[in-house]
């Protein structure tokens, strides 16, 4: 079904792949000698890259983007940060849309006051704003923005439009910030991978099947960490382009940098049905092109699909899972236990019904699972049938109001309600926990795009616990036909009979605000009580001390038990508010820690001796005044900050809030074995906390520990390969060494300042 290369391959003529090592072959072929330096530039991606790297230096690129967009959990601290960093205008097409917080999901005015924010900013600084409804940003932005050879970053980890020649990323706040600085994403040159689609997927398999085969196969691997999917090869021209929008979005799970798709006539058609004919252009890889890697993926093997609880890559076919329930589900409940931790209760076990797998519900929803083609599949499997009066339901979210326009003229609409489906406008909330949280010890089946611990909404910490998997559209609606019973769609025969979508963008021109261009410095921004201004953070001193306050030993640790999603996403416009929430699900006791060292620090910069306010570090103290040139450090002198350590944090969403809220709190650093992300590790560093990697295990410190790191400024212009700390317990001192991987010469410089917007007022200021 999917298989992956040992090492690099070429493709010739965009249909054959050679390994690495069978060089020879393509001069045979050709005719032209192997060279892999100069056939990486025939990739599709190369060309994107180097027509936005304004350096001349394509190993380290410094891109500047065609369009940028965020959500109302994420625009008002990018527009709060740029606006103190010294921005006047946005100098690019900035999307401001209203998807996450669309509802009042926490009472009170908070989430429409960060809306009429965004409003006011489109119209203060020339932004375009889609109201709460309208659209899902990723649906908008492919609908309205994407097009052939563009790159766009955006402030949400789905931000792909592959499928529409378009490289997009995900990055934390701090880098829409640079943009709108008229500053650079920096990144060194990524590697680049062949995603090889041959054959052609059967009628009951849909996008997020061929997705979660792909992700379960290279994830674990780390296969196509932090580089670029190249979506080749014949398979490509066997799916609508809508089609390949539901399986483009999905790389994200992968941990892919970014992706983009070879182009053809169906992409054509949908730019040209999108009223945007000139974001046309053919995109193909070189008659000889390299690649790092290669997955090659035969469509036409491909089955209905199934990721269990708690990611993505936790892939089953559905056949599969039914011929070994109780074997594979006993799994999910040993982890599910070890989530937890003995705060609730999540059994699956007892959801076999007469040897069949009962769910309670169903979603289809956002940029993975509303869009058109997934829709009508759906409605064509229930037209006629009932989901039934049982524990079962369904609920439908089209992704855009055109979407959603269309699909009531033809009927689908009336056909899904008839069944039983309850039918919402465009929300991303299923997808983060702030909608549907099925009940305690329910199981829910969703397209959308992740199903993290709590992301459908559950709260251990306060005994609530459900889960949810991963599925296809056509499965769920055949498991609603079935009354809940999981059903794959390879028992039905009613698929593919999908007709043209008919795109009306009345609403669009009715409601969207198109202010690009036309900033007006006139208007005042709308400042609810609960949107706050980032506090002001010290800039770093020559010496730090790290209380330890959090220490998690998980494989991965993602962004969503970093900073939970939910209901806490409300108060994302009040850093210090939403720092209340940081690392809730996963240490509860990790924010009281980390608020008495911030105190300790507020206190040494006002004047006061530190042990005064923590007698414990009198002693510290003492003994850092033993190690071998420390003797004469001032004590004083020294910053005091918390740290985490986790094995591998960072995995999900780009939301910078992840980081932003250790650091409001007393974040000074974490150390990790490895950033699960490019875009976790961005945020770190934009949020001036040092991005530490520990050399062996974390065997010589626990929370409540002190680890004393001397000279971290001078080793910040060094080559970051070999620091040392020291664990102060026990009254003694023990070396740990501790590196960092590279860092740019302005990343150097914004953790020295404390933060971006302090690089910024600095820089500013000359």
């Amino acid at each position: 079904m999917v298989k992956l290369y040992d090492g690099g391959v070429y493709l010739v003529n965009g249909n054959e792949i050679v390994p690495e090592a069978e060089a020879a072959r393509v001069e045979q072929m050709t005719g032209k000698k192997a060279d892999p330096a100069e056939a990486k530039k025939g990739t599709i991606a190369y060309s994107i890259m180097k027509a936005h790297n304004i350096s001349d230096n394509m190993d380290n690129l410094r891109i500047r983007f065609d369009a940028m967009t965020s959500h109302d959990i994420t625009f008002v601290g990018i527009i709060q940060t740029a606006r103190a960093s010294g921005m006047e205008k946005f100098p690019l097409p900035y999307v401001l849309t209203n998807c996450h917080n669309s509802l009042c999901a926490v009472g009170g005015t908070i989430n429409e006051d960060d809306h009429m924010f965004g409003l006011t900013a489109a119209k203060k600084y020339g932004g375009i704003y889609v109201p709460p409804h309208i659209g899902v940003i990723h649906q908008y932005m492919r609908e309205m923005m994407a097009g052939c050879g563009k790159m766009i970053l955006g402030s949400d980890s789905h931000t792909r439009y592959g499928a529409l020649g378009t490289m997009a990323i995900g990055e934390g706040g701090g880098e829409l910030g640079k943009q709108l600085l008229r500053d650079t994403y920096d990144v060194a040159y990524p590697g680049v991978v062949a995603i090889y689609l041959d054959g052609k997927p059967a009628p009951y398999v849909g996008p997020q099947d061929i997705a979660l085969a792909i992700i379960g196969a290279v994830f674990k691997k780390g296969y196509v960490k932090n580089k670029v999917m190249e979506f080749v090869g014949p398979g490509v021209s066997t799916m609508t382009t809508d089609y390949r929008n539901g399986v483009d979005v999905m790389t994200t799970e992968t941990t892919c940098l970014s992706s983009v798709w070879r182009t053809d006539e169906d992409t054509k058609e949908f730019l040209a049905s999108h009223g945007r004919p000139d974001d046309y252009r053919e995109l193909n890889p070189a008659d000889v092109a390299y690649y790092d890697g290669c997955v090659y993926v035969d469509l036409s093997s491909v089955k209905p699909m199934i990721a269990l609880p708690f990611h993505p890559s936790n892939t089953y076919t559905i056949d599969e899972l039914n011929a070994n329930l109780e074997d594979i589900l006993r799994t999910v409940e040993v982890e599910a236990d070890r989530i937890a931790q003995g705060r609730a209760k999540f059994t699956m076990l007892d959801k076999i019904k007469d040897g069949k797998l009962q769910v309670q519900q169903g979603i289809i929803a956002g940029c993975a699972g509303g869009n058109y083609t997934n829709v009508v599949e759906a409605a064509n499997m229930l037209r006629g049938k009932s989901c039934g009066s049982g524990e079962f339901s369904l609920d439908v979210y089209p992704s855009s109001q055109p979407v959603f326009i269309d699909l009531a003229r033809k009927g689908y609409i009336a056909d899904l309600m008839g069944a039983g489906a309850i039918i919402k406008t465009a929300f991303c909330g299923p997808c983060f926990g702030a909608g549907d949280t099925p009940m305690h010890n329910g199981f829910s089946i969703r397209h959308t795009t992740r199903n993290f611990p709590n992301r459908e909404g559950s709260k251990p910490g306060n005994g609530q616990m459900s889960a949810c998997a991963l599925m296809d559209a056509r499965s769920i609606a055949a498991t609603a036909a079935n009354g809940g019973i999981l059903t794959s769609a390879e028992q039905y025969d009613c698929w593919g009979n999908v007709p043209k979508h008919d795109f009306d963008d009345t609403v669009y021109k009715a409601r969207v605000y198109q202010g690009f261009g036309k900033a007006d410095p006139s208007v005042e921004l709308f400042d609810g009580p609960n949107i706050k201004p980032w506090p002001e953070l010290e800039p770093l001193a020559d010496n730090i001390l790290l209380k330890v306050c959090s220490k998690i030993l998980d494989e991965v640790t993602t962004t969503d038990e970093l900073i939970p999603s939910g209901e806490t996403s409300s108060y994302r416009s009040n850093p210090l508010g939403l720092a209340e929430f940081t690392l809730s699900r996963r240490d509860p006791e990790y924010v009281g820690r980390s608020k008495a060292v911030d105190q300790t620090e507020r206190f040494r910069v006002a004047g006061g001796n530190a042990a005064e306010k923590d007698p414990a570090l009198a002693s510290v103290y003492e003994v850092i005044g033993t190690i071998p040139g420390s003797e004469n450090v001032n004590v004083q002198d020294i910053e005091i900050g918390s740290m985490v350590y986790a094995n591998k944090p960072g995995d999900g969403s780009a939301r910078e809030q992840a980081a932003s809220c250790q650091r409001v709190i007393g974040g000074l650093a974490n150390i990790t074995k490895e950033y699960a992300t490019k875009r976790y590790r961005s945020n770190v560093m934009n949020w001036g906390m040092i991005p530490f990697h520990l050399k062996g295990e974390p065997v010589d410190f626990e929370v409540g520990d002190y680890i004393y790191v001397p000279g971290i400024r001078e080793a910040l212009d060094g080559d970051l390969k070999d620091i040392k700390g020291y664990v102060i317990k026990d009254g003694k001192a023990k070396q740990i060494d501790l590196y960092i991987m590279d860092m740019t010469k302005n990343e150097r410089e914004i953790v020295k300042a404390g933060c971006l917007i302090n690089f910024n007022k600095n820089r500013n200021a000359k």
